[in-house]
């Protein structure tokens, strides 16, 4: 299959377009250190794999996990038999298959989050509607394209609305985040009832709420999902709360102690916290939509004591601005991501930050045929490449999922 190929570079006098918020329905999708090494160019190949179009789905902002074969799997707000999302298969020729449509309320639809796969080929993930409440469900999709929902949010004291996917311990238990829900009468910025909660859906699914946030000190709204550590301790953000009401970075323990590791100022440390990761040392990392020197975001690393370093602010240049997911770490340290605006093009750039702070834009996307406005990540393959989604542009103007080979 003949795929586009163009080399990633600026585009100069394409209109820059910000983000808007989604209200209740999302975080703001809308994040630095001061004398960091300038900021470095280098093109890469990137290739279209495919264009979404319409009704075999679109707006696929969650991005794309692989399998040991090469194929892609992800899913797309939009689209589908019911117009309600789909779930989708991408093989390593480029060949695009739909595995699952969202039909409706009660089996769910509109999945904002992306899967997880466990070793027997078996899919996991959450829709943000849809379910007895019509506040969200979390399901599965085996390898036969069988589709059940393991747990249907039934009330907002069980959480509400998922944004974030699952992930999957040994033991086949899910873990995961909501945005709403949780503490009767508490109120977060975007969410009506509550705050959201930590919950994990064992393998009858079954529920348990680990941990209901109040929106005060101990943060709110948890758009991003949950890392774990080897003894089962979870870890991850909330956009809101906090003193500043920038949000928070929190571990979990397996007793359901919650502690607020890092509490954002909102001013140079960066204010709404995505997603982290977790290297072996303890060391969380990660980035926020906004604040920094230039209030476009920063990456940071937060080390096992809980102290803060920012490792790159985004100057809201070329560079990229409003990074809404977080980072991926390869084996040498290198970290990799996206940002959704800069002050070039319309759809904003692939970066890498090495060990010692140098910051390179990878590709910047045009907003055309190669796609643009990234609301996810990337993943990388042991051959360098990376992979990734975007929302908008490409042949139908509905997004495309992409891959960056190295130069």
């Amino acid at each position: 299959m003949t795929k586009p190929i163009q080399r990633c570079g600026w585009i100069p006098g394409i209109r820059r377009r910000r983000l808007s918020g989604r209200g209740e329905r999302g975080l703001v999708w809308a994040i630095a250190v001061l004398g960091m090494a300038s900021v470095q160019a280098h093109a890469q190949t990137e290739v279209v794999l495919h264009n979404f179009t319409g009704r075999t789905g679109y707006e696929a902002g969650a991005g794309v996990i692989p399998d040991p074969a090469g194929n892609l799997y992800g899913t797309a707000e939009n689209g589908g038999q019911a117009g309600d999302g789909v779930v989708y298969k991408l093989d390593r020729d480029g060949r695009y298959s739909v595995l699952h449509s969202f039909t409706g309320r009660n089996l769910g639809r509109t999945p904002i989050g992306g899967v997880t796969r466990d070793p027997a080929g078996d899919l996991y993930g959450t829709t943000y509607y849809g379910g007895p409440d019509n506040t969200g469900v979390v399901y599965k999709l085996d390898t036969a394209g069988n589709y059940t929902v393991l747990y249907g949010f039934a009330g907002e004291l069980n959480g509400s609305h998922p944004q974030a996917g699952v992930i999957r311990d040994s033991a086949g238990n899910l873990y995961g985040t909501t945005w709403g829900g949780g503490v009767p009468g508490t109120r977060c910025p975007t969410s009506t009832f509550g705050c959201g909660v930590v919950y994990k859906v064992d393998t009858t699914g079954q529920e348990t709420v680990l941990y209901k946030f109040t929106g005060g000190a101990d943060g709110g709204n948890p758009a991003a999902g949950v890392v774990r550590d080897s003894a089962g301790n979870l870890y991850g953000t909330t956009v809101y709360g906090g003193s500043a009401n920038a949000g928070v970075v929190y571990k979990l323990d397996t007793a359901g102690n919650q502690t607020a590791i890092y509490t954002w100022t909102g001013g140079a440390d960066g204010r709404y916290p995505n997603a982290v990761i977790r290297d072996p040392e303890g060391n969380l990392y990660g980035t926020t939509v906004f604040g920094g020197a230039a209030d476009a975001g920063v990456v940071y690393k937060l080390d096992a004591a809980g102290n803060y370093t920012a490792l790159y602010s985004f100057t809201g240049g070329s560079d990229g601005a409003q990074p809404v997911t977080g980072v991926i770490r390869d084996s040498a340290g290198n970290f990799y991501g996206t940002t959704t605006n800069d002050g070039a093009t319309f759809g904003a750039v692939v970066y890498r930050l090495d060990t010692t702070g140098n910051y390179t834009v990878l590709c910047s996307f045009t907003g055309g045929a190669d796609g643009g406005t990234p609301r996810a990540g990337v993943i990388r393959d042991s051959a360098g490449n990376l992979y990734g989604t975007n929302t908008v542009g490409g042949k139908n103007g509905e997004g495309v999922v992409y891959k960056i080979e190295p130069q």
